[in-house]
């Protein structure tokens, strides 16, 4: 008698992601929170740590985990509200919200302006700028990318201080501006690029929100021309007057 065709196992890893998505839907680990090590968790199932980390690796695609490097592994945190105002302080905001800020420089460089650059900032065709690339990070987990351009003539060193403050608003007070707004800001929704998604720790595709935005000083003039990718679903823009 011809025996009926067993069904196909569950890989165990699989069954580990269940188990492991379970717990933090159920919040035994909530947001913020540090899951157990790879060997507490292979004792805990059974397993060795190469099938750990094969759920683990599907926890962090899905968005529900993120690693920090030399830390550990930790759910990630619901969305960051994020203000778009006149006043927009990276760093201000994330604090507000509880959250632990921090910057990655990508790249610094001074090269001239391609047209569009230009006109946001009122230089002239070709004039030199400043331009700053790099990650925004919220509790260590990237929430955005950005890249700023600032006229090079009338900031001449500001490549050294971004390097040593990574943040845009202390390095502008070490060249005299005190204060700056937002001019205007277009914000449009987007899908990751493969570089995009890298950077962000998404996959290519996901959704993510791209803001453009001219800074000006108190008279008015430009001084800061930029765009930012925020990964969409860690951060929620909402709009604010001040």
């Amino acid at each position: 008698m011809t025996q009926p065709p067993r069904a196909p196992r569950t890989p165990i890893w699989k069954s580990i992601h269940a188990a492991l998505a379970a717990d933090i839907a159920g919040e035994r680990y909530g947001p913020g929170d540090k899951l157990p090590t790879e060997a507490a968790l292979s004792r805990r199932f059974g397993v060795n740590r190469h099938t750990v980390r094969r759920a683990l690796a599907q926890l962090a695609e899905d968005g529900v985990i993120h690693a920090r490097r030399g830390a550990g592994v930790f759910v990630t945190q619901r969305p960051t509200d994020y203000p778009i105002g006149r006043r927009v302080r990276f760093h201000q905001n994330l604090r507000a919200a509880g959250r632990m800020p921090a910057k990655e420089v990508l790249s610094i460089e001074t090269r001239a302006a391609d047209p569009r650059e230009a006109e946001a900032l009122g230089l002239a065709p070709g004039a030199t700028v400043h331009a700053y690339e790099g990650l925004s990070l919220a509790d260590m987990q990237p929430v955005a990318l950005f890249r700023s351009v600032f006229p090079a003539d009338r900031f001449p060193d500001l490549p050294d201080a971004l390097h040593r403050l990574q943040s845009v608003t202390a390095a502008l007070a070490e060249h005299g501006i005190a204060d700056y707004t937002r001019a205007w800001t277009r914000l449009n929704a987007k899908l990751a690029s493969p570089t995009q998604a890298l950077h962000l720790r998404l996959r290519e595709g996901d959704p993510i929100l791209r803001t453009v935005a001219v800074n000006i000083d108190p008279n008015g003039q430009p001084i800061e021309y930029g765009r930012t990718w925020f990964a969409g679903d860690r951060v929620t823009l909402t709009l604010s007057d001040p």
